[in-house]
């Protein structure tokens, strides 16, 4: 049994998801620090002038603040605006009016917590590119560890063998810890190969951007090469 941990994300890109579609279960790592200029709060987009950020703000965070505990900031219509931005760049995407409900839907609602927001979007979208998988949240596993033994206590709770590990060098990636301790503790460690897809996007007379938010995968493409 495959487990991957990665902590929520706002609308993340399609890597995150051929991820999550390798494993068995995927266990979101809400319970740790929240980290500024991350991806937990925005993500990109392509527009006619190049890539722009969708940003949830968020209120004043305290020092060492959980995600889960990241509250966003309703001051600013930031839902209007970003529906309105997607409408604007993607209305004209092959896919756009299968997908604009959804999303129309989600940008009408109020949510209290970027946790909640960015778990609902992962969860539903992974719906819609048609991934069934199993999903936990780390903080209801009671599990107080940190780095490499939080890692490993948690596919031993959730019942995995093997830990499929992202490629980045982020600070709970297992690249950067002891990878004897997940031997010892008989957890294969996977580290997960990635190539990203050039497809169609709008906006054709510029190059092509790799890395943007799963948004623009699905509204030019659906799920079909996924």
């Amino acid at each position: 049994m495959i487990a991957t941990i990665h902590q929520p994300e706002y609308l993340p890109y399609i890597g995150f998801f051929d991820r999550l579609a390798k494993a068995d279960v995927f266990v979101v790592l809400d319970n740790v620090q929240y980290q500024k200029n991350g991806f937990i709060n925005r993500n990109r987009i392509k527009t006619a002038d190049g890539w722009q950020w969708l940003t949830v703000p968020v209120k004043q965070r305290e020092a060492l603040k959980k995600i889960n505990q990241v509250e966003i900031d309703d001051k600013t219509d930031w839902q209007n605006k970003h529906w309105k931005a997607l409408v604007y760049n993607y209305k004209k995407a092959p896919y756009f009016t299968k997908y604009a409900d959804f999303f129309e839907n989600v940008y009408q609602k109020k949510w209290k917590s970027i946790a909640d927001l960015d778990v609902y979007l992962i969860e539903n979208i992974m719906v819609l590119l048609g991934i069934k998988k199993e999903i936990r949240k780390s903080s209801v596993l009671n599990i107080e560890d940190t780095g490499t033994e939080k890692l490993i206590n948690i596919c031993k709770t959730v019942g995995a063998d093997a830990y499929l590990s992202g490629p980045g060098n982020e600070k709970y990636n297992v690249k950067d810890m002891d990878l004897e301790k997940f031997k010892k503790r008989n957890i294969k460690v996977i580290f997960h190969e990635f190539t990203h897809p050039i497809y169609s996007q709008q906006f054709p007379k510029t190059e092509f951007m790799p890395n943007l938010s799963i948004i623009d995968f699905l509204f030019n493409c659906g799920k079909k090469k996924l």
